[in-house]
């Protein structure tokens, strides 16, 4: 399964790009392999993550804006249950990676 992160490239709000920069910035340090996908670009992309993304996660009113983040058809959340799994130390659990096991050589 591939890691999906869903943007929106030409948004206005600050908040939201520094979102989208903190969990591209964090899985691009830590070398978790993911793809970008922009829903300001693909119309197509932009309604399945709207139909994908659970009810309960889902605003009020409107659509539910990105990042959201999702293992293959896997929805994982969006910025705010990533930040509290990276806090916590379990974002490869948020994820539904398998944990990377270091090896050490003496």
């Amino acid at each position: 399964m591939v890691i999906r992160v869903y943007i929106a490239s030409s948004s206005g709000s600050v908040a939201l790009k520094k979102h989208q920069q903190a969990i591209v910035g964090f899985l691009e340090a830590n070398r978790i392999s993911f793809e970008e996908v922009d829903i300001t670009m693909l119309e197509d992309q932009r309604l399945w993550m709207y139909r994908n993304i659970p009810e309960e996660k889902r605003p009020e009113k409107g659509n539910p804006l990105p990042p959201q983040i999702f293992n293959g058809e896997d929805y994982c959340g969006d910025y705010e249950d990533f930040f509290q799994s990276k806090e916590m130390n379990t974002v490869f659990s948020f994820l539904r990676l398998s944990p990377v096991k270091l090896i050490y050589i003496r």
